[in-house]
Parts: C-alpha cells; sequence; structure tokens
C-alpha cells in the first residue's frame, strides 16, 4: 500500500468525475467565440482577443446578481446560431470535459435560443447532439472515455415550454437524457409551466429544474410539490428550512427539508456560480459542506465553465481546501452525481462500478 495519493488540481483531473448541471452556452473556449464571432459577422464582443474576453466573461459574471450574470449569454449564444457553431461547441465541451477527467456528464441548453438564422428546433438539437457525438469519437479516439448526454432548457421567463418538452421526447433516444426550466427566477415560479412537467411525467421522462439558486423556499417547494421534479437545479436555499442552533448532528429540518433529505432528491450544486451570482456570500458560508454532512445527496457541479472560470476539478479543489475533503468524499460525491443521472439504472451501475469505483480505489492507493 502507498497510501492517498496528495489531493492537488492534477491528480484530481485523474480522477473519474460525473457531472449533471453544466450549460452548454457556458461552457465555451474563449477563443472559439472569437473565430465564430468573426465567421458568423457578429461583431458585438466586449474584447479582442482570447484573454481579455475570459476575463470579461469571469468579471462580468462575478456582479453578485443572477440578472447580471445571465446578461453574459447574450454573446454566446450569439455565436451558436449555424450548424457549424452549434456542432463546434457541443464538440470542444466534450473533449474540455474528457480533458479534465469527466466519464459522464449531462450537458444542457435552451433551443429556443438558437433560432436567429433560421434554424428549426429539431435542427437545432441534431447538430448539437452530432457535436457531442463527434467530441465523444475524438476522445475515443486518443484512448480515453466520456459519455455526454444531453438536457433541453426551457426558458422560464418565455412561453414554449410544453414545446420544448415535446422536443425533449421527441429526441429521448437519440442522445437527450431530461428537460429543465431556467433563467430568472423572481417573478417567474416553476408552476407557470406546469403544462411541460406534466407533459414529461405524462411520458414517464425525467426534469430537473432550477430552483432554490436565487429564490428561496417557495421556488423548492413548488418545483417538487407541484411540479414533481426528479433533481433540484441548484437548491442551495433548502438551508432556508435547516436549524442549526449548536453541532449538525442536532440541526432540525423542516417539511420540505425533510423530504428532499429522505427521498433522496439529488441537489445539483455549484460552489462558485453561487458565489458569483449572490446566492451565498462566499465558498466558506456555502451550504454544501452542511448538506453533504446531514447526508442530503450533494453532488459537485460547474454550471458555467466560462463565466466561474472553472472546472470540475477546480470546483472539488476548492471545496477540498475550504472543508477539508479527502478523496473518500470525492468519491462519494461522484456517485451520488452517477446513481441521480438520466440513463438506465444498469448503465449508472455499470460507470460506477467499472469506472468511478476503481478510479478512486488507485486515489486512495
Amino acid at each position: 500500500m502507498t497510501g492517498p495519493m496528495p489531493l492537488t488540481l492534477a491528480s484530481i483531473r485523474r480522477a473519474p468525475k460525473a457531472l449533471l448541471h453544466d450549460h452548454l452556452d457556458g461552457g465555451l473556449r474563449p477563443a472559439t467565440v472569437l473565430e465564430l464571432a468573426r465567421e458568423c459577422g457578429y461583431d458585438e464582443l466586449p474584447a479582442a482577443d482570447a484573454e481579455s474576453l475570459a476575463t470579461w466573461f469571469r468579471d462580468a459574471a462575478d456582479s453578485g446578481s443572477l440578472e447580471r450574470y445571465l446578461e453574459t449569454f447574450a454573446h454566446t449564444v450569439a455565436v451558436m446560431q449555424t450548424p457549424e457553431g452549434l456542432r463546434r461547441v457541443a464538440r470542444e465541451c466534450v473533449e474540455d470535459l474528457a480533458a479534465d477527467g469527466v466519464v459522464y456528464a449531462e450537458v444542457r441548453f435552451a433551443p429556443e435560443q438558437h433560432l436567429n438564422r433560421g434554424l428549426t428546433l429539431d435542427e437545432v438539437v441534431e447538430h448539437t447532439l452530432a457535436g457531442f457525438r463527434d467530441g465523444e469519437a475524438l476522445v475515443a479516439a486518443a484512448g480515453g472515455r466520456i459519455r455526454v448526454v444531453c438536457l433541453l432548457t426551457a426558458m422560464r421567463h418565455a412561453a414554449r415550454s410544453r414545446e420544448i418538452a415535446e422536443l425533449t421526447v421527441r429526441f429521448r433516444d437519440r442522445g437527450v437524457g431530461g428537460f429543465d426550466i431556467a433563467g430568472a427566477e423572481a417573478g417567474y415560479p416553476p408552476t407557470r409551466h406546469l403544462d411541460a412537467f406534466e407533459y414529461m411525467r405524462a411520458n414517464s421522462a425525467h426534469f430537473t429544474i432550477h430552483a432554490g439558486e436565487a429564490f428561496g423556499l417557495p421556488s423548492i417547494h413548488e418545483a417538487l410539490a407541484y411540479c414533481g421534479c426528479d433533481r433540484l437545479g441548484h437548491g442551495v436555499r433548502i438551508t432556508d428550512d435547516i436549524t442549526v442552533a449548536g453541532s449538525v448532528a442536532d440541526a432540525e429540518l423542516g417539511l420540505v427539508a425533510k423530504y428532499v433529505r429522505d427521498t433522496r432528491i439529488p441537489l445539483e450544486l455549484c460552489p462558485s456560480s453561487n458565489v458569483q451570482t449572490g446566492a451565498v456570500p462566499s465558498l466558506d458560508k456555502h451550504p454544501f459542506d452542511l448538506l453533504a454532512r446531514l447526508r442530503f445527496r450533494v453532488t459537485v457541479n460547474t454550471d458555467n465553465r466560462l463565466m466561474s472560470d472553472t472546472s470540475m476539478s477546480a470546483e472539488m479543489l476548492k471545496l477540498v481546501q475550504t472543508f477539508g475533503y479527502g478523496w473518500s468524499d470525492l468519491e462519494r460525491f461522484t456517485i451520488n452525481a452517477m446513481k441521480s443521472a438520466f440513463i438506465p439504472f444498469p448503465d449508472r451501475l455499470k460507470i460506477i462500478d467499472d469506472v468511478i469505483k476503481p478510479g478512486y480505489a488507485v486515489m486512495l492507493g
């Protein structure tokens, strides 16, 4: 026995990771944004070189406001309006995740935002899925392994959610694993889209809901009680229903928090992003550790790798440095995510048993 491997960014990159909450339009390479902008004639980028552009995205997203954070996406979405743009961004996303040691990823985006150059919803999804398959093939050819599943998002301020839900079901056997709603939470409760969620349930299809990020417990309660979601996108505000007077062991859980924990509703937590949008004041104040110690089904996620200037390995390292986690903790969070994936149960087990557990056994020495 050699003992556990030291926890560094390089060693964490080697560990197998599962990612449930990653936005396609939030993870572009800055150089790609510049190239695609030139190709499609988009001239409103705030910087002219890759390094400056990367810095602009990070700084603009660091405002402490979800609304301001969301404004940064105008630039990435603008260069994802063509078949070539969509396919390239999807392919590079897979390559970048695999290079970071991600073996399973669910990547979401909103097809309704990619229709400005005449593509139909179906065409947008087809080109994006083709890019994901291109990426998987390139990773496999290089001796790596990754499985990427697409989630289709409807914008909560718009009125196309039922249409996007139908699109999700139409592509469910072609690489689309589930449905989601995203965008500004305040004033746009999930129950506005009840028709879409009822359609998903009627078709025995998976869905997650962005809830409990910028808005509190009512958003989470609606997502669960009325919409019936399988997972909570973010969900950090579940702590509004948890009282810690003394030690964590004595924490008191309200009815919603108890339900989330008892039914093992996965929390798609995105630490860096939550600090950027003001959902939590700082990383050391992030409820990730409280929720982990209370044995909620916590998972680690990137949200938007470009805006947060992050990766799965970077997020894990931040948690290690902030809360003192070891390899067994990172393995538990990874298995939590894999158990919660929108793919068939045997497929989930196979990745856990054949990839994740052996990978962490090496790290644990």
